[in-house]
């Protein structure tokens, strides 16, 4: 069976690999569901937890979880992905909910699955490759950083109102350790001691339930000498369809409603016009970029780790449709988790179908676990994203580069960096990429060189060879040093068959040189590959007798510039 798509991309490729062009067994599917429950013990917490960091209440990142991660299993084009809330959003998305609001998360969240689409169909998928690990692993350790601070309120229990600017955000957190809960941050030891020490265990349970137990645990005891610890339940509330209310988060299934039709706290909808979508549009944007490099660096772990190719403009389409979706239920922006997916895998996941049992899991619990889920104490998610945190950083790469790395390589990263924490992440990648793109032209540039073939060369007879691309960064400088030996040389022999481009600016330089060769020298050029050639000729070079000769070979240049007929 053969899927065309819309402009050669095949929708749901991923699952009709997985489950039609492959036998799809009942050993498979078993599988899958083994894989989806193990998933889905880790993703019910993260998502909770995700939404508390991006300003909005947990049910929100457990809707995102069962609608988003539902709809992308199914349109998407990696078939091992496991989509859902994920910690590099939430630098983007705390500051909109916190200007515009829930609805106007949505709607910015809308704004960028229509993003994501359009760049799925404008077959943009394969332009991840262009952008170096330098800046990848810049803005991610960026993140994890503004993540890490992000969590200290909660996890020593502070009080105060955290200021918008990272700077001030680390003075404010400083100033405001006096007012340090000691039963918050035992809890959130706890919990983020289970959590690193887990792993040695080496069971196959995930360590995320076990210590949030253990830290509901500690604030079971804390409670029972008379301490008060902030919890979901105390901090949260909801609003039922029937018009009742509760504390924590509602026992229901995602609800259909329209994002721009969600009241905030003071009961006012949001006004959906031009102005609001203009100022919402940069976060979209930003989202929309960051979910495509997130979802497709996400299937490439997937795909080294598998052996299996996935369809990265099938996956940008994917990733739209269920974050045009989720909005209509509540869910915020989402996108592959690389951390729940690569368990997804160790678990032994054959296609999306594991994915979905995963939604399915996340739908059960907000139906049977939402009065237990409200006990969980705010310190102990501020641990889970402590971990979530450290594994974004990955400082184990940023320490390798740093010892390791070119120079360039490390002012990229660290640059990057930056400006992710001090800013946002769309000024770091643009700047990064740039900066990038500079420091390897100059990189490329350098590696372009004039040599002088001396066993050729005679008295009156210059033979240079030119290695290297001769692009716009390179030539003028190549020309430059040729001009300062063509002194009382009778014949240039100019040898270009290391010279594998010749753009637009090298092909100035060149018609340059031509200008200003001395009466009476005779540039003779050899050799010159496919596009070089190509090039000169749309530009209308042509032998200038007595000036200016092209051949085909060495030889011939050296008989010709011997005075030996051809």
């Amino acid at each position: 069976m053969k899927t065309h798509g819309i402009n050669g991309v095949s929708p749901f490729s991923a699952l009709i690999d997985a489950c039609w062009r492959e036998s799809y067994t009942l050993q498979r599917f078993l599988k899958d569901i083994i894989a989806g429950i193990t998933v889905g013990i880790i993703a019910i917490p993260l998502a909770m937890a995700l939404a508390i960091a991006s300003g909005v209440p947990p049910q929100y990142g457990l809707y995102t979880s069962a609608i988003a991660g539902i709809v992308i299993a199914v349109t998407g084009g990696s078939r091992y992905s496991v989509s859902g809330p994920t910690a590099a959003f939430v630098v983007i998305l705390y500051p909109v909910s916190q200007q515009f609001g829930l609805s106007g998360l949505l709607i910015a969240t809308l704004m960028s699955g229509a993003f994501l689409v359009i760049m799925g169909l404008a077959r943009f998928g394969r332009l991840i490759e262009y952008i170096p690990i330098s800046v990848t692993l810049g803005f991610t350790s960026g993140i994890g950083i503004t993540i890490a601070t992000m969590q200290i309120k909660d996890f020593f229990g502070l009080t105060l109102d955290v200021p918008e600017h990272y700077i001030d955000k680390v003075v404010a957190l400083a100033s405001a350790m006096p007012t340090i809960s000691w039963a918050d941050t035992l809890i959130a030891s706890v919990t983020l001691a289970v959590l690193v020490l887990w792993p040695r265990l080496q069971l196959r349970i995930p360590g995320h339930l076990p210590a949030l137990l253990a830290g509901t645990a500690v604030m079971a005891l804390l409670s029972w000498f008379g301490y008060s610890v902030a919890t979901i339940g105390s901090k949260f509330h909801y609003l039922m369809p029937d018009g009742s209310s509760g504390q924590g988060i509602p026992p229901i299934i995602p609800q259909f409603v329209l994002p721009w039709n969600i009241p905030d706290i003071s009961g006012k909808t949001f006004t959906l016009n031009w102005d609001t979508i203009s100022a919402l549009l940069p976060a979209a944007f930003s989202m929309a970029m960051l979910g495509a490099i997130e979802s497709l660096l996400c299937a490439v772990v997937l795909d080294g780790m598998t052996g299996k190719k996935h369809h990265s403009n099938g996956e940008l389409i994917g990733q739209g449709l269920g974050n045009l979706t989720a909005p209509f239920f509540g869910g915020i922006t989402a996108t592959a988790a690389i951390a729940r997916s690569a368990a997804n895998v160790r678990a032994g996941a054959s296609s999306p179908i594991s994915a979905i049992v995963h939604s399915i899991l996340v739908i059960m619990a907000l139906l049977v676990l939402s009065p237990a889920l409200s006990y969980l104490p705010l310190a102990a998610m501020s641990s889970l994203l402590l971990l979530v945190a450290w594994n974004m950083s990955e400082a184990h790469k940023v320490i390798d580069i740093l010892r390791r790395a070119p120079k360039d390589d490390i002012i990229v990263m660290l640059l990057c960096m930056s400006l992710t924490v001090l800013f946002d992440m769309v000024i770091a990648i643009t700047v990064g990429i740039v900066l990038a793109s500079l420091l390897f032209m100059r990189r490329i540039a350098r590696m372009t060189r004039l040599t002088e073939m001396t066993t050729e060369s005679t008295p009156d007879r210059l033979v240079m060879r030119v290695s290297g691309p001769l692009f716009f960064a390179a030539a003028e400088r190549i020309f430059n040093e040729l001009t300062l030996r063509i002194e009382n040389q009778r014949v240039i022999i100019l040898l270009w068959d290391a010279v594998p481009v010749l753009d637009a600016g090298g092909l100035s330089a060149f018609q340059r040189f031509i200008d200003i060769l001395p009466e009476g020298t005779e540039l003779i050029n050899c050799d010159i590959p496919y596009q070089p050639l190509k090039t000169l000729a749309r530009a209308g070079i042509k032998p200038i007798r007595g000036k200016l000769a092209f051949y085909s070979s060495m030889e011939e240049a050296l008989m010709a510039g011997s005075g030996i007929p051809n």
